[in-house]
């Protein structure tokens, strides 16, 4: 099995889909063997795309806030490896953007997932995240995400951190009051625990 960096350096120059992407591939990943944390996304935005710098932008902020991390410690990828389903940019689409590009997951995920061998915690985010990692949970993503406390302390489904799901969020306050607490106490001791 490849190692860690040679999977990385190996996603870096993927062009798979270049063909099917608008802005051309730009693969955005973090990872180290050391990672505790593991952050199973969509796919970029245009804004992280441009940046090269996974969740720069509104959700990243919302994230951070969920997980109670500052950016230092979210992009310190000996902590926190950040997978997407897709790994570039897919394009917009009529209510947002695009669906991650399915030819990703089948080429790099199970390598990837194997060589982070000490992930103790896994954030599935989005109905793509969830398909892969929970495919057994409904199609719903609030049903996966009311369901949270099945696959706890090792996976924790999550809407996804847009802005666009302010309305999400409103509608399930349960989400904010018993979900993210425990989310918050379960990163602050794995990274206690990756600091000794």
């Amino acid at each position: 099995m490849a190692g860690v960096n040679t999977l990385a350096r190996d996603v870096r120059q993927c062009t798979i889909c270049k063909d099917f992407l608008p802005l051309g591939p730009r693969p955005i990943i973090q990872l180290h063997e050391q990672s505790r944390i593991l952050i199973a996304g969509q796919a970029p935005g245009l804004k992280v795309h441009e940046t090269g710098i996974p969740f720069n932008d509104a959700s990243g902020d919302r994230l951070r806030e969920w997980l109670g991390v500052s950016k230092e410690t979210f992009y310190d990828e000996k902590k926190i490896a950040i997978l997407p389903m897709g790994f570039c940019y897919p394009g917009k689409g009529k209510s947002g953007d695009l669906p991650p590009r399915p030819e990703c997951a089948p080429k790099w995920r199970a390598a990837l997932l194997e060589s982070l061998e000490n992930i103790q915690l896994t954030l599935v985010i989005g109905k793509y995240a969830m398909a892969y990692h929970l495919p057994n949970e409904s199609k719903k993503v609030t049903e996966v995400v009311a369901n949270w406390r099945a696959h706890w302390p090792l996976i924790m489904p999550l809407p996804h951190p847009s802005p666009r799901n302010n309305i999400w969020l409103k509608k399930n306050p349960w989400f904010v009051a018993e979900a993210l607490p425990k989310l918050r106490e379960r990163v602050a001791s794995l990274l206690a625990e990756s600091t000794e």
